[in-house]
C-alpha cells in the first residue's frame, strides 16, 4: 500500500492529452478570440442603438472583460467534451492513415505503431475540437446577443440593453458549455 507509483514519460503525455488542462498557446488563442467576439457587439450598440463610445467606454470595458472570461471558459469546456467524441469518431480513419504511412517501415513494432496512432488521433481530435468549440460558442453567443438586443431587452435603455444582452448571452453560453452533450 505504501508504494509510490511513477509514471513513464509516455504515460504522463497520455494523461496530459486527456486532462482538462490546455496549453498556454491554446489558452491565449481562446482569450484573444473571446475578446474579439465580445467586442463585436460594441459596434452594434454604437451604430444601431446610438450609444456614445466615450461616455459608455467604462461599461464597454467591464462587460467585454466579463464576457471574454465567460466565453473562454465556454471554449475550454466545449473543447474537453468534444475532444473525446471526435477522437472516437476519427480513430478508424487515423489508424488506417498512420498504418499506411508506416507501411514502408517494416521494422516498426506494434507498440510503436500503437503509440503513433494514439498520438496522431489525439492531435487530430484536439485540432478539430478546438475549431468546433470556437465556432459553436461564437455562433451561440452572437445569436443570443442579437436576440437579446433586438427582442428581449429592446424596451430597455441602450445602457441596460447592452449590459443584459451581453451578460445573458455570455452566461448562457458558458452555462450550456458545462453540459456533457454536444
Amino acid at each position: 500500500m505504501g508504494k509510490s507509483t511513477k509514471f513513464t514519460k509516455e504515460e504522463e503525455l497520455l494523461l496530459e492529452d486527456f486532462s482538462r488542462n490546455i496549453s498556454k498557446k491554446t489558452s491565449l488563442m481562446f482569450y484573444l478570440n473571446a475578446f474579439f467576439v465580445s467586442a463585436v457587439p460594441i459596434w452594434l450598440y454604437i451604430r444601431i442603438h446610438m450609444m456614445e463610445l466615450i461616455s459608455s467606454s467604462p461599461l464597454f470595458v467591464v462587460v467585454t472583460g466579463a464576457s471574454t472570461y465567460l466565453l473562454a471558459f465556454a471554449y475550454k469546456n466545449s473543447k474537453f467534451v468534444l475532444k473525446h467524441k471526435v477522437a472516437q469518431k476519427v480513430e478508424e480513419s487515423v489508424t488506417k492513415a498512420v498504418l499506411k504511412q508506416l507501411g514502408d517501415k517494416k521494422k516498426a513494432g506494434k507498440s510503436e505503431k500503437d503509440e503513433r496512432v494514439l498520438w496522431k488521433k489525439n492531435e487530430v481530435a484536439d485540432s478539430e475540437a478546438t475549431t468546433f468549440a470556437l465556432f459553436y460558442n461564437n455562433a451561440m453567443f452572437l445569436m443570443l446577443v442579437v436576440v437579446g438586443s433586438c427582442l428581449m431587452f429592446r424596451s430597455f435603455s441602450p445602457f441596460y440593453n447592452y449590459f443584459f444582452s451581453i451578460m445573458v448571452a455570455a452566461g448562457v453560453t458558458a452555462l450550456l458549455s458545462t453540459s456533457g452533450s454536444k
